[in-house]
């Protein structure tokens, strides 16, 4: 395996004269400006990378063969729907198999967990020592940054920032005489207006899938005020609680589509994209994916979802490139990362949808003539700020076991929506289980 070797000529003092003078003062140059960094040092090798199939990936993969022409690198890419890549994951990780060079990640779900399994390999040392002049890894965003931070090791390097966002369609308001809900309070009203004025669209829609739905439900819970733990206890069952457990599934309930309990992002976006529905709250992430072909360009509005009683505190979170712990050529499988996270790269993936974790791409010309090009595209910029400026990134229980308290809140929304429970007998059988979760830290 070849390695990287930060230059240290720049620290040379001895007096040296004429043609060595010369020579020594070009190569000090060179160093500083490449920091020794060679785009090829590892060409011929292979680094397989564990892709999740959501706009990120498919927006990064489109520029594969740059990344492989630049360094001779072959990218072998393994593509799956969320639940089925997390599987795969799992599988690999428990074996502890080199199988896997670079995966996605979300810290805001599985950081601490992976981090205390030790599945991640720290990236601190190959952001200060081996990367290229132009790098700058302090232009990325301190909060996603500390996000992807567990015990001093930093975990992932920050691919977007994203959250839910409420897309609504503006011809149909303008039809049904209904303007956006300004709390959360009046989504209920507006709905209700729209099923009767549109009696073949789904009037609200969102995440319903257990796993997937505190993702949504989050800015429910924390827009009302509620919080998932107090005084080291789960908190569903608290009046802003149980709120936003009746208020997220009653909407559903009387207002989503049929089989919402099957529902993540890639069934609302089909079903807002078709235009079978009139308010999606759904990622900002899928933006790209709800605008492709056209069809919703100039009949789209975008806001984040209105405040409550506890204000605004949308769910901002984003996606990583993490390198396994277990990979036997991680210094290769970080050329990928690095070029993946490059300002260059960032600016690419920001025109076609994907909004940048780094301030400077804000900055950058084809990224702006890109925002200019269509009204609703800074709509969701304007959206986006909105997240990075008040978000918390709490998407379930801060615990080790996140991913399995997201399904216990699923299960208490879902039961309520179905009718299995109501909702002080959902939110009371979840504190207990999530209490016992909580018990194992």
């Amino acid at each position: 395996m070849m390695s990287t070797k930060i230059s240290r000529h720049a620290g040379l003092g001895a007096r040296v004269a004429g043609v060595a003078l010369l020579a020594i003062t070009s190569l000090v140059a060179t160093a500083s400006a490449q920091q020794g960094f060679d785009w090829k040092a590892h060409k011929g090798d292979t680094v397989s990378f564990l892709a999740n199939n959501n706009p990120v990936a498919t927006a990064i993969l489109k520029h594969q063969d740059e990344f492989e022409k630049l360094t001779g690198i072959t990218l072998k890419v393994d593509k799956y729907q969320e639940q089925q890549m997390r599987q795969r994951l799992l599988t690999v990780m428990n074996a502890h198999s080199d199988e896997v060079d670079v995966f996605m990640t979300l810290p805001s779900r599985e950081g601490k967990q992976f981090a205390a399994a030790g599945w991640y390999e720290d990236l601190t040392p190959y952001t200060k020592q081996k990367v290229t002049s132009d790098y700058d890894f302090n232009d990325l965003s301190p909060a996603l940054v500390k996000a992807a931070t567990f015990d001093g090791v930093f975990t992932g390097v920050p691919l977007n920032i994203e959250g839910p966002l409420l897309y609504y369609r503006t011809d149909v308001f303008k039809d049904c005489g209904v303007s956006p809900p300004e709390s959360i309070d009046q989504i209920g009203d507006v709905a209700k207006k729209l099923k009767s004025c549109k009696s073949n669209m789904t009037a609200f829609a969102s995440r319903g899938l257990k796993p997937a739905l505190p993702y949504t439900f989050s800015v429910f819970l924390h827009n009302m005020g509620g919080s998932y733990m107090k005084d080291g206890k789960s908190n569903l069952c608290s009046p802003e609680g149980k709120k936003a457990l009746s208020a997220y599934a009653d909407l559903l309930k009387t207002y989503g589509p049929r089989g919402v309990v099957n529902y993540s992002f890639y069934q609302l976006t089909t079903l807002y994209r078709s235009g079978r529905s009139a308010m999606s709250f759904e990622s900002s992430n899928e933006f790209p994916s709800i605008m492709e072909g056209g069809a919703r360009l100039k009949d789209t509005g975008i806001m984040p979802l209105p405040k409550g009683a506890g204000g605004s505190h949308p769910t901002s979170i984003g996606w990583a490139l993490a390198i396994s712990k277990f990979s036997d050529d991680p210094d290769a499988a970080w050329y990928f990362v690095q070029w993946a996270t490059s300002p260059q790269m960032q600016a690419k993936l920001a025109v076609d949808g994907i909004a940048p974790p780094r301030k400077s791409v804000s900055q950058n010309a084809d990224y702006r003539k890109w925002l200019q090009q269509q009204p609703i595209r800074q709509d969701w910029q304007k959206a986006i700020d909105h997240l990075a400026a008040e978000g918390t990134s709490e998407v379930g229980y801060p615990i080790v076991q996140n991913p399995e308290s997201r399904e216990y809140i699923g299960q208490a929304v879902d039961s309520i929506l179905l009718g299995d429970a109501s909702v002080d007998q959902a939110c009371k059988q979840a504190d207990q289980q999530l209490d016992q979760l909580i018990q194992q830290q």
